[in-house]
């Protein structure tokens, strides 16, 4: 390998931490807030629900306090779209409105740039009991809470970012609590219809942020992770490529250029489940430039071909040269959707023997950051913010009142370390909000699953005080911040 002198972060590189409003705020039905899809589903079994969370509504001003002291330049968090329209659409709620005034103005005033997620999860629950995402008047909705939101705040917001992870809305809504269609023939098709219109807002709500905001930056903040595919076979390498075009590509291709990714396309024509697409959609969505991609990082994925399908395709394809696949494959088509298989090339996940795992499963792949930045770079050429990336853990707070996170501290020292080898690569970045600010509710596991830099003293169903400490990785963070990036050693 040719060496290379380590290029250096920035110089007003945005080192930041992130939260979003339904895991973050608590007060889920107050001051005038109406219900989201996330306030009415039912949680997992022996997690808390949200009505409380980490009280950030309350306790904003301490939060923001900590992270001035840790050093922040950059706090991104969410508007929930229901705070400040209960109903979704309509009728606006002063106390929201002014919640996120002031949540804004004390970032602002301890020097902390806010960087404003427009949607996190939390579809107004009226508007998705008139069919959500499928109902083509959401896109309306979801532009006037983006007019609202601009109007009140743009003075205040230089980055926006538009939809949170709608990869995986789309691709595990309902362990999220986002997912229902109300397409019963074809539940994949009635979830890409979804997709397409939130795909559409996002293009017209760029537009408008530039039309609003001429000062302003937006963008996309997908889920993205490369694929590997689990050998050198020719089959394994056509799987990962089908598997990032539907877990990664889509999304990128469709917010940076305009058009629909041509692997997806023909994997959902070939199971009836193309979206509907009215006349002026794809040239709003051409027109429509974002300004940065920021995106999500925890890991990277392995799969392999399904030899199986493969078998099977062959036979088709040896019988009639798989010009009828369709109409000899339906018994099996709906145990296809559920599976992920793809007639392109049928995969299925596997087992990567090279990373690590954490507590909760999850791979461990900080060179797959590099290769991940690396490639989203290459392909779209725009600057890249990382919104999240964080380690959870059952975090502890010790009886000399501190939570010793070494391994949290491990872990973003070795993603900091790749994020800068890729900048050294040619990467332009803009910067990096790890998850999370504050331990939170997670979406999966409840608070028991902690990624933050601040403890919250509770768990899972008893609230204690609440109170705010430190843990080990905040003080490491604010050494890192200081030194812009150089200082990557252990606290000492």
């Amino acid at each position: 390998m040719i060496y290379q002198k380590q290029a250096d972060f920035p110089e007003k590189f945005l080192w930041g931490a992130s939260t979003s409003a339904y895991q973050v705020e608590g007060a889920n039905l107050s001051d005038g807030k109406g219900p989201s899809v996330q306030d009415v589903k039912k949680v997992p079994e022996g997690t808390s629900e949200l009505d409380v969370c980490a009280d950030h509504y309350h306790r904003y001003q301490e939060d923001v306090n900590l992270m001035a002291e840790m050093g922040l330049k950059a706090y991104r968090f969410s508007i929930a779209w229901s705070r400040v329209l209960p109903h979704g659409t309509g009728e606006v709620n002063p106390k929201g409105i002014k919640f996120y005034h002031d949540l804004i103005d004390a970032c602002r005033a301890r020097k902390i740039e806010p960087i404003v997620t427009m949607y996190h999860f939390d579809l107004p629950a009226e508007l998705d009991q008139k069919g959500g995402w499928e109902n083509r008047d959401c896109v309306d909705a979801f532009l006037e809470f983006a007019r609202l939101i601009f109007q009140e705040y743009g003075s205040k917001v230089k980055y926006w970012l538009t939809i949170n992870e709608q990869n995986m809305m789309t691709l595990v809504g309902a362990a999220i609590g986002t997912f229902s269609t109300a397409d019963k023939e074809n539940p994949l098709r009635g979830l890409y219809q979804q997709n397409h219109n939130m795909l559409l807002a996002q293009a017209k709500a760029m537009k408008l942020c530039h039309e609003m905001l001429p000062d302003a930056k937006i963008g996309p903040a997908p889920n993205i992770g490369l694929i590997y595919p689990k050998t050198c076979r020719p089959e394994d390498m056509i799987a990962a490529q089908n598997f990032n075009a539907v877990r990664n590509w889509l999304y990128l291709d469709m917010a940076v250029n305009g058009y629909y990714n041509s692997i997806v396309w023909a994997y959902l024509k070939d199971r009836d489940a193309l979206p509907k697409i009215e006349p002026g959609d794809m040239e709003i969505m051409k027109a429509a430039k974002p300004d940065f991609i920021a995106f999500n990082y925890y890991n990277t994925a392995t799969v392999e071909a399904d030899d199986m399908m493969l078998e099977k395709l062959s036979a088709i394809g040896n019988q009639d040269g798989g010009a009828n696949y369709q109409d000899n494959n339906n018994n099996n088509q709906k145990a296809d959707q559920q599976s992920g298989q793809n007639i392109l090339g049928a995969f299925k996940s596997a087992a990567n023997p090279n990373t690590p795992k954490t507590e909760f499963g999850w791979e461990i792949d900080p060179i797959g950051f590099r290769s991940t930045l690396r490639e989203v770079w290459s392909r779209y050429h725009l600057p890249i913010l990382i919104t999240e990336n964080g380690l959870g853990a059952y975090d502890k707070l010790e009886s000399d009142g501190k939570i010793h996170d070494l391994y949290r501290i491990d872990y973003l020292r070795k993603h900091i370390n790749q994020m800068r080898l890729a900048i050294t690569d040619g990467v332009e970045m803009i910067g990096y909000c790890p998850w999370s600010a504050i331990d939170l509710i997670s979406t999966h596991e409840g608070m028991r699953k902690r990624y933050g830099f601040i403890f919250v003293n509770r768990e899972e169903f008893d609230l204690k005080d609440l109170k705010r400490y430190r843990k080990d990785s905040s003080y490491w963070y604010q050494k890192v911040i200081e030194s812009n990036g150089q200082d990557l050693r252990d606290l000492t």
